[in-house]
């Protein structure tokens, strides 16, 4: 059931066909400045189930348990002895060098991880030696969801009929692998596969016999475990006669799944995070609140049916997702154990839910937001503005933050902030630079750890300005009645799989519409040699294919276009944006002042950050003097019994052990790459490791580039 908030019609989701065609400032001036979701009674919150202790042993989900809370009740190494810590093992896949953000999953002294080179490895957990290895042959398109257990995978140790399997998504499918030779297992699907319709992403999890999980695209699905059967599925995006149907118009695009998911299997819930909808920045197509995007949704797990859902940001144009697994806590409530659910979001909010109803633990204060000021765009009245629990982060980016490092860097930056939008939820004005604190502001798709006994939350977390501009949008397609030329030909062969067939953007690719208004021909160029981010360099082309290329995407010499679409609507004009970029100074360095990247810690009991310290630092400001900055970081913390918690994912490629306490850093060892996912922590024979993928690569810089090196670490034998 749908949690009720008594006199809060405002809150209700904006029907789309509610909206009027033009937004009025003082209509929007003339409501009241917060709302505030109460919090639930204390007499009405979920009482606390018993933990079973067992999967906090082990490491058989990338999250570590069903809950997601990436704890481990192992305490060999503790914060006496961590400095001892010394490389066990370093396997290197040897199959290519690039990003791998899927924590492994160790179960009976064997290792399972995704490489590089498009294979799942199963390795011997104490000596990093090769057990065996599953090839998967590589499509003709790059997307995201290609990439074999692009962020995590699960086990699932049989039921006394059906055998053990290693369940991971490749593409379009999930696979479900025999752990002891990686072949596909007899009976699940077709061929050991089964279709996942929009696409693999994040790692499921397991209740009975149901496989629940969701897909890159949006939606969540329940498959049989035994044979791979599809028996639900959960719209990211209602269909027509669903509840919040109302709250989109006409055909869209999903709500994302990636965000990944967690189970209460005691009560048999499934939590999944929906990230934004798509497309990010430009609204004019989804007038409403858009559930379910940006939401935490409680689902049965037998059945899919619908719980609860609580919504954070509505009508999200900032890409601002609710970004992590959430994560399944139990605090204390007026001297009671209750439990408890945690959503996390790039906007910086951290949503404490109660188990059974999804009511907030504490107020959840809303703030008028501003209107539109971009033809067509519709904005939410409403906005979060919560007080607790308090925010990694704040979204709105103010003059007073820009950086101080040098009067250089602070010159600069002022230039641009002097010629672009700012504030709380501050929508789009086309063709002038919106600064906020979202795409890699607040927490990331890594999420928390929980400390089971204590309740703390554990979470890294980036303060990064972002700096779009959002565009109209006029080129035109080719009409079809004409043949492509080279350049799009040159295209479809080479970008098309990331930057869509119409270069319409696809997952993080950004659109590539009104790329003259951004870039030449010879930044282009450069880029295509060099590659950025997640972007990798482009195959080599022969001077006359680059020169197609150019014109093809400029959009010169190329056959007549099509005049305007078919289904073009003056009230809603095309728009598109000018790629995910940030606010730097000259020398590239963030544009605000530091920390730039922090690990905290949470009582959610209280909703109060317990202490935060800076993340990672950068060599060359260390040497010039600077206090440790932090460093943008995507990697995911995991925490012991041993009162450490463990963590990489910096520039500086390193991982560390922080006291779980007072966030002393303990211990730091060099990697021989970045370490973009959360650690595991697991015990073979009596020794307990620290286990690391450190493959770099990703959207955090770093000296050493791509590889494909996993590094475990142990005491001295």
């Amino acid at each position: 059931m749908r949690p009720c908030f008594p006199a809060l019609a405002l809150l209700l989701p904006l029907p789309a066909t509610a909206a009027a065609p033009l937004e009025d400032p003082a209509a929007r001036a003339a409501l009241p400045e917060f709302v505030t979701i109460p919090a639930a009674r204390a007499a009405d919150l979920t009482p606390a189930a018993p933990v079973d202790p067992a999967p906090f042993g082990r490491w058989d989900r990338s999250q570590g348990d069903a809950g997601s809370r990436r704890y481990s009740s192992l305490r060999q190494i503790n914060r006496q002895n961590v400095r001892q810590l010394e490389v066990a093992w370093t396997y290197r896949s040897g199959d290519g060098r690039s990003n791998v953000q899927a924590t492994p999953v160790i179960v009976d002294g064997v290792l399972y991880t995704p490489t590089p080179g498009r294979a799942i490895v199963a390795v011997d957990a104490a000596t990093g030696v090769e057990r065996w290895r599953r090839t998967f042959p590589e499509n003709q398109g790059k997307r995201l969801q290609d990439l074999p257990a692009r962020r995590g995978l699960v086990y699932w140790p049989g039921d006394g009929t059906h055998p053990a399997r290693l369940l991971a998504g490749v593409g379009d499918w999930y696979y479900a692998l025999d752990p002891r030779t990686g072949e596909p297992v007899p009976g699940f699907g077709e061929g050991g596969r089964t279709a996942i319709p929009t696409g693999s992403t994040a790692a499921g999890v397991v209740y009975r016999h149901v496989f629940v999980t969701c897909g890159v695209l949006g939606d969540a699905f329940g498959f049989d475990v035994r044979d791979g059967r599809l028996l639900w599925r959960f719209r990211s995006i209602p269909a027509a006669g669903e509840f919040g149907a109302e709250t989109w118009d006409g055909p869209q695009q999903g709500a994302n799944g990636w965000s990944g998911l967690s189970l209460d299997e005691g009560r048999g819930l499934a939590f999944v995070a929906f990230g934004a909808p798509r497309p990010d920045m430009v609204g004019v197509g989804r007038w409403g609140d858009n559930l379910f995007s940006n939401c935490v949704v409680a689902l049965d797990a037998l059945t899919g049916e619908r719980r609860w859902h609580f919504q954070d940001v509505r009508h999200d144009i900032w890409d601002l997702d609710v970004c992590a697994p959430p994560n399944l806590v139990t605090i204390t409530r007026e001297g009671r154990p209750v439990d408890a659910v945690v959503g996390l979001a790039k906007s910086g909010h951290v949503t404490l839910l109660d188990r059974l109803s999804g009511q907030p633990l504490f107020p959840w204060r809303l703030r008028r937001a501003p209107v539109s000021l971009l033809p067509g765009e519709r904005t939410s009245p409403y906005q979060p503005d919560p007080e607790l629990p308090e925010p990694l982060s704040r979204m709105e980016f103010t003059p007073g933050m820009i950086t101080d490092r040098t009067p250089e860097a602070r010159a600069w930056v002022e230039q641009i902030v002097a010629r672009s939008s700012y504030g709380f939820f501050e929508p789009f004005t086309e063709g002038k630079p919106n600064l906020f604190i979202g795409s890699r502001g607040g927490a990331e798709w890594s999420g928390a750890a929980v400390d089971v006994p204590s309740g703390r939350l554990y979470v890294t977390s980036n303060r990064w300005v972002s700096k779009i501009t959002v565009l109209a949008q006029d080129d035109r397609e080719r009409d079809p009645r004409h043949p492509p030329s080279a350049g799009e030909r040159h295209y479809q062969a080479h970008c098309a799989s990331c930057h869509g067939p119409n270069r319409g953007g696809l997952g993080v690719a950004p659109p590539l519409y009104g790329l003259g208004r951004r870039m030449d021909d010879a930044q282009v160029l450069a880029l295509l040699r060099t590659g950025r981010g997640a972007m990798p360099p482009a195959p080599p082309l022969a001077a006359t294919e680059q020169r197609e290329l150019l014109d093809y995407l400029f959009r010169r010499n190329q056959p007549p276009s099509r005049g305007a679409r078919p289904d073009e609507d003056p009230a809603r004009p095309a728009y598109t944006f000018d790629s995910f970029q940030f606010l730097t100074d000259h020398e590239g360095y963030p544009g605000i002042k530091p920390p730039w990247g922090l690990l905290n810690c949470y009582d959610l009991s209280t909703g109060r950050i317990l202490w935060r310290v800076p993340l990672g630092e950068l060599p060359a400001l260390t040497r010039a003097g600077v206090p440790k900055t932090g460093t943008h970081n995507l990697g995911g913390a995991t925490v012991t019994a041993g009162g450490l918690v463990f963590v990489a994912g910096t520039e500086d490629e390193k991982l560390r052990a922080f006291d779980a306490d007072t966030g002393e850093e303990l211990w730091s060892a060099q990697l021989p790459h970045a370490g973009t996912a959360a650690p595991a922590v697991y015990a073979v024979e009596g020794r307990q490791y620290v286990v690391i993928t450190a493959t770099g690569g990703g959207r955090v810089g770093g000296p050493s580039g791509p590889g494909d090196a996993t590094v475990a670490f142990a005491l001295p034998r």
